[in-house]
């Protein structure tokens, strides 16, 4: 039977902007109720950023036991079980979709479970129940999509990944996002030969080139093998395994091929047509610089809109529509100078503009980069280098970028990305004294700009 609820403010997808908007929402005395089709903590929580970093610490140990040796450990070879990560992994899942449900519950906000579908620009339906609503939030996020062609449905994607029966001897990475060099290390890290295949001429398109240079090289070093300026044309399943057929007319034989090759927003019977709900045209919900829609009461946040799709992202645009909508202090979210992390091996993060962004915007350049092996590593013996670099615009000595790949970038980057929020200046670096011996004290000691190009070319 159908009833009808009525809310101040009805979130549709229970992932980390949906969730962090409806209970600060509540919290300002509004009444407010979420729906959730799988399970609340979304992409991330459940199938994405924390059960991938969970991975990614499992891959890092093989080279923690080779290295111990340099140091006087004598550690065995060990044996790997996938099925104990995967269940360990499980646990931990499961209890932060509780958390995320009991902060819900906490903040006084109504549970639905099932898929919400607008029935116009005030009223869901979810189930069997129709909810009614002053202002709707859609945070539905996105999906992970194949690529066109023969074979695909042999083929996972990263949702499949973390649940797999079993782990393969081999493996096949379609892509080179941050989503395909991730999964490429954490297989190759658990002991799986993998071969990486991209289209384009090198991998992380979008990052600046020193960073990709750099990622590229230490995920060969480590046995990846990565093949850039190929595809794959087709994937036939047979007895020993799956056949893909790459552009070069070379065949790889595996036992599982990963498509990383993109994301989509999550807008597939949610109703938009139906409440005239605005779309980008590359299928996004079409939001304002407030995450309103065109339908004045309806907003979005999150991956479901065509902006950053980073879990933080998502968290601060809710935060900016609750104090729009419930606390009187409009306010955009700034989108500007965002920090992110690329967590393959060696990690990656990067806050501020590339150097080709930074010379298209600014002209002329200040470049510090370093290069150099961490002092883990001359004990260890690994073959492992770090790269780090700075951008500043010559004319104001701001610092408008800061990248780097090496072991923990992302704690790195996290702190030098206030002091770029902050618009510091390449002199308050020099002005600070670094942590010694510490890889992080590069980015407060490079004293000496490379060359310009035409410098270079006049060498």
């Amino acid at each position: 039977m159908i009833c009808e609820i009525d809310y101040d403010l009805f979130v549709i997808g229970g992932g980390s902007g949906g969730v962090r908007a409806a209970r600060m929402a509540a919290g300002t005395g509004a009444r407010v109720g979420i729906a959730e089709s799988y399970r609340y903590g979304g992409t991330c929580v459940i199938r994405g950023c924390v059960p991938k970093k969970l991975f990614s610490y499992a891959a890092h140990f093989h080279e923690e036991f080779e290295d111990a040796a340099g140091f006087g450990w004598e550690a065995g070879a060990g044996r790997f079980d996938w099925a104990k990560l995967i269940a360990n992994k499980d646990v931990e899942i499961d209890r932060l979709e509780k958390v995320y449900e009991n902060l819900l519950q906490g903040a006084d906000v109504a549970i639905h479970r099932g898929h919400a579908r607008l029935l116009d620009t005030h009223r869901v339906q979810v189930a069997d129940t129709v909810v009614r609503a002053e202002t709707i939030l859609i945070a539905t996020g996105g999906h992970p999509v194949f690529p066109p062609g023969h074979g695909w449905d042999h083929a996972i994607s990263s949702n499949e990944a973390f649940h797999l029966e079993t782990l393969p001897d081999r493996a096949a990475v379609y892509g080179g996002g941050f989503i395909a060099c991730e999964f490429a290390s954490i297989f190759n890290g658990l002991g799986v030969q993998v071969t990486q295949v991209y289209r384009g001429p090198q991998i992380l398109r979008g990052f600046d080139d020193d960073v990709r240079d750099t990622l590229a090289a230490e995920m060969v070093k480590k046995g990846i093998d990565l093949r850039v300026e190929s595809t794959i044309d087709r994937i036939d399943k047979t007895d020993d395994g799956l056949i893909v057929h790459l552009s070069d007319g070379e065949k790889l034989v595996t036992g599982l091929v990963m498509a990383a090759t993109g994301r989509r927003p999550n807008v597939q019977n949610l109703g938009l047509d139906v409440a005239q709900v605005e779309l980008t045209d590359e299928g996004a919900v079409k939001v304002d610089a407030y995450s309103r829609t065109n339908q004045p009461n309806i907003y979005a946040i999150g991956d479901v809109t065509d902006r950053i799709a980073l879990t933080p992202v998502a968290i601060q645009e809710a935060m900016a529509f609750v104090d729009t909508v419930y606390r009187g202090t409009p306010r955009a979210m700034n989108h500007s100078d965002v920090p992110s992390a690329v967590f393959a091996h060696p990690n990656v993060a990067t806050v501020g503009l590339t150097e080709l962004q930074a010379r298209g915007k600014y002209g002329t350049l200040d470049i510090y980069r370093s290069t150099f092996r961490a002092l883990k590593h001359t004990l260890s013996g690994r073959d492992e280098r770090s790269m780090m670099k700075l951008i500043v615009d010559r004319a104001s000595q701001k610092v408008i970028g800061a990248h780097m790949v090496g072991a923990d970038a992302p704690e790195i980057i996290q702190g030098i990305a206030i002091a770029i929020k902050a618009g510091a200046t390449k002199q308050i670096f020099d002005a600070t004294v670094g942590i010694h011996p510490t890889a992080a004290e590069e980015f407060v000691t490079m004293r000496e700009a490379v060359p310009e190009p035409e410098e270079k070319a006049a060498e």
